[in-house]
């Protein structure tokens, strides 16, 4: 009889949250008659804890660990991760909804007199346009300054006030008007007429906002906040946008 030469290869990987070794054995005959074969065996090696730098939960991020959450918050992290674009820009355009709705019922009398066109205007507003403006800027924002230390973060405040804020907000108003059938002259006679007022109270609200936001917040969690902020603010920002036309002369 030949003899046999047998080698055995093993490499650790890491599956889920257990670390599990394929081991590929080479029988190999030394006879001509037979034919050298290989098998492939995969078993458990140990379930890693949480201190062992195998471990999958050290090497997550709190966002990620906190899918693991049931009830909606569970499920609205993990549709947050796979669909990040889609599921920002759903939730904006539902608060802002939501806010032109408060904002009417506040103004108004009765809910007969709720003017629902007006709101699937927001609505269309934040799906179009906020909500993905949003998923790009925070994460622009994050890799042009990383750090979560005071002056950056004011770096960011100052960028979103210089930067995103009005061309957001003249955005806005371009928006709203030309869907409400106004002119490029009169479109342009808003601008001059809200946008800076709009853009100078927006200094005494969205500071502290985009301080708590930038330094606090997770970077995929961000829009979701600036978006809860977005509800008090885009009260506001229905009213005036719902004033009448401003005059061309």
């Amino acid at each position: 009889m030949g003899s046999i030469a047998i080698r055995t290869i093993c490499k650790p990987f890491l599956h889920g949250n257990l670390m599990r070794q394929t081991c590929i054995r080479d029988t190999e005959s030394l006879s001509p008659r037979h034919r050298s074969s290989k098998t492939q065996v995969s078993y458990t090696l140990y379930k890693p804890s949480p201190s062992n730098p195998f471990s999958t939960s050290s090497s997550r991020s709190s966002f990620s660990n906190s899918k693991s959450r049931s009830g909606f918050i569970g499920w609205y992290l993990s549709q947050l991760e796979s669909r990040p674009v889609v599921t920002k820009t759903f939730t904006t355009s539902l608060i802002y909804a939501a806010a032109d709705l408060t904002a009417q019922m506040i103004s108004s009398t009765s809910s007969s007199s709720l003017d629902f066109i007006r709101t699937l205007r927001m609505a269309g507003y934040g799906l179009l346009f906020l909500g993905p403006s949003q998923h790009l800027w925070f994460n622009f924002m994050s890799k042009v300054l990383p750090k979560r230390d005071v002056l950056t973060t004011f770096k960011k405040i100052f960028m979103g006030q210089a930067v995103y804020g009005p061309a957001n907000t003249a955005l806005f108003f371009s928006y709203n008007a030309a869907l409400q059938g106004e002119s490029d002259d009169e479109i342009v006679a808003r601008l001059k007429r809200d946008l800076l007022p709009t853009l100078r109270n927006g200094l005494l609200y969205w500071p502290a906002c985009d301080f708590a936001t930038y330094k606090f917040v997770p970077v995929p969690l961000q829009p979701l906040v600036n978006s809860i902020c977005s509800y008090v603010w885009t009260i506001y920002l229905t009213y005036m946008a719902s004033l009448k036309k401003a005059s061309t002369d």
